[in-house]
């Protein structure tokens, strides 16, 4: 007889584990190219405009934009692990075509095949930790998600920056490609296991509104997803300003490849290391608040820039953004499912990419023409500007979500008869629990709760319940909340509940 799967990370570790792993090399595949372009397109083939030589982000920007959302519309009707392992095989000639590439036209190619294959991989990694994970532990998942990739992204901008200044720009940094790719194949083919079974155990919030058009909404109309989607976009906007000029300023200022490697990626690194906390800081705090900062904080970041000439002030501006990148990441993603209905989730997730990667294009053309025009300081400036403008549009425009002060009896009784999640917790005396108590319920007094809190399931929602509600089961409520649980009081306790029974 087949074992029931269920949610969570705990019960679905192994298979979590891989997807971070596969996730890293993921990351890896982009991270060759992020410290050694601009000087692989300047010495290999004489192109010096800046615009021209951003046009490899656009390409790239453009294909993966375009396979996110094709890769959330397709992922219940194909399969998640499907849509992996065809984004690896693509992955396959990009190394190749770099390293022998006779025109820059070859390696414009290369990047949209490499776009391509982030989108279909990197995503359906997102989809699968969110299956796995459950509604509790999405920031965390999407932290320990992005992490690995952005992780490894900074190490292999580092590695390739390093080849690059002991032995060359090409061949040899993209022979880390080549093995990037077929490791990562190899993994997905035999270790990975689809997820969209886990979707369909899920029960409908009544409280989510189901979307529509979930492209329009997404995108424009619905005030708390266009929002998180723009600021998606924006962050990508100037990360591909910060993948194509930063190395150009960092030349301009006579550092040389190792140096600019380091600073290149020390930005993804910080990003990468520090989703292991923002991740879960995203799971227990307001999800707009961290939003807020966290453009706020790139923004200052990169308006600095061109006024840091030191190397030591470079790469401490460089933690500062990867510091606000990792705050805004995992949130974004575990915001969105937050707010969308579990068979929705994916294609959600889909449009919210597909806008988020347009960024990179976006910040190609934008900080490319800018730079040809007004110079690199300037477009910086620029793009700077427009990463603040978007952290007080998030401000403005995205809604506070209030918190539930008690939750209705009637919705409780509802959730047990579908069988969802749920532990009711008695917090008062044994001697009042054992005059009356709500059927199945658990007694914890309050004096004791903190002590028995392992006992409580991490994957279920917490109802605390105590004899009129807003005293005890408040305060318990309050505390399970800053202890990472998902808990309500009950509204009018155990009174309301036995006059409603009787």
């Amino acid at each position: 007889m087949k074992k029931e799967q269920h949610s969570g990370l705990r019960r679905n570790w192994i298979q979590f584990t891989i997807l971070i792993i596969v996730n890293a090399f993921v990351g890896g595949m982009v991270g060759l190219e992020r410290s050694i372009f601009p000087r692989f397109a300047e010495q290999q083939f004489g192109i010096s405009s800046h615009s021209a030589i951003l046009s490899f982000i656009v390409a790239f920007g453009i294909s993966k934009a375009i396979a996110n959302y094709y890769t959330g519309k397709l992922a219940n009707l194909v399969g998640r692990k499907n849509l992996l392992v065809f984004g690896w095989i693509l992955a396959l000639p990009v190394p190749l075509l770099l390293m022998y590439a006779p025109s820059w036209n070859w390696v414009i190619m290369a990047n949209v095949l490499l776009g391509i294959h982030q989108g279909l991989t990197w995503s359906s990694t997102v989809v699968m930790k969110i299956d796995l994970a459950g509604e509790k532990e999405r920031g965390l998942a999407m932290g320990l998600n992005e992490f690995a990739g952005y992780l490894a992204v900074g190490l292999v901008a580092f590695l390739s920056g390093s080849i690059a200044n002991r032995y060359g720009v090409t061949p040899y940094p993209f022979y880390l490609g080549i093995f990037i790719s077929v490791v990562g194949l190899l993994l997905s083919v035999l270790l990975v296991k689809d997820t969209r079974h886990f979707v369909e155990k899920e029960k409908v919030d009544p409280e989510k509104k189901t979307l529509g058009n979930v492209f329009t909404e997404t995108s424009f109309t619905d005030k708390t997803l266009s929002s998180i989607t723009q600021a998606g976009l924006v962050n990508n906007l100037n990360d591909g300003m910060i993948w194509g000029l930063l190395p150009v300023l960092l030349f301009s200022l006579n550092f040389n490849a190792l140096q600019t490697g380091m600073i290149a990626g020390i930005y993804p690194m910080v990003w990468g290391l520090a989703q292991l906390v923002t991740g879960r800081l995203s799971d227990l705090f307001k999800k707009k608040r961290l939003l807020f900062w966290g453009m706020l904080v790139q923004g200052i970041g990169i308006l600095l820039l061109p006024f840091s000439h030191q190397f030591s002030v470079l790469m401490l501006l460089a933690v500062l953004l990867g510091l606000g990148t990792a705050l805004v990441y995992p949130t974004f993603l575990s915001a969105l499912a937050e707010a969308t209905q579990p068979g929705q989730r994916a294609e959600s997730i889909g449009v919210f990419r597909f806008w988020r990667d347009a960024g990179y294009a976006i910040g190609a053309i934008v900080s490319g023409l800018a730079a040809d025009w007004l110079g690199v300081e300037f477009a910086i400036l620029i793009v700077g500007l427009i990463t603040v403008g978007s952290s007080i549009l998030l401000q403005v425009r995205m809604p506070d979500v209030p918190e539930k002060e008690c939750i209705d009896i009637e919705k409780v009784k509802h959730a047990i008869l579908a069988h969802q999640k749920i532990q009711i917790i008695d917090l008062r005396s044994a001697v009042e629990f054992e005059q009356y108590h709500i059927p199945n319920a658990i007694h914890i007094a309050y004096a004791e709760l903190k002590d028995k809190i392992k006992l409580l399931k991490k994957d279920h929602q917490v109802i605390t319940v105590c004899g009129k509600g807003g005293g005890r089961s408040t305060l318990g409520a309050n505390l399970l909340r800053e202890m990472g649980y998902k808990a309500q009081w009950l509204c009018g306790g155990t009174e309301r509940w036995q006059g409603a029974a009787g």
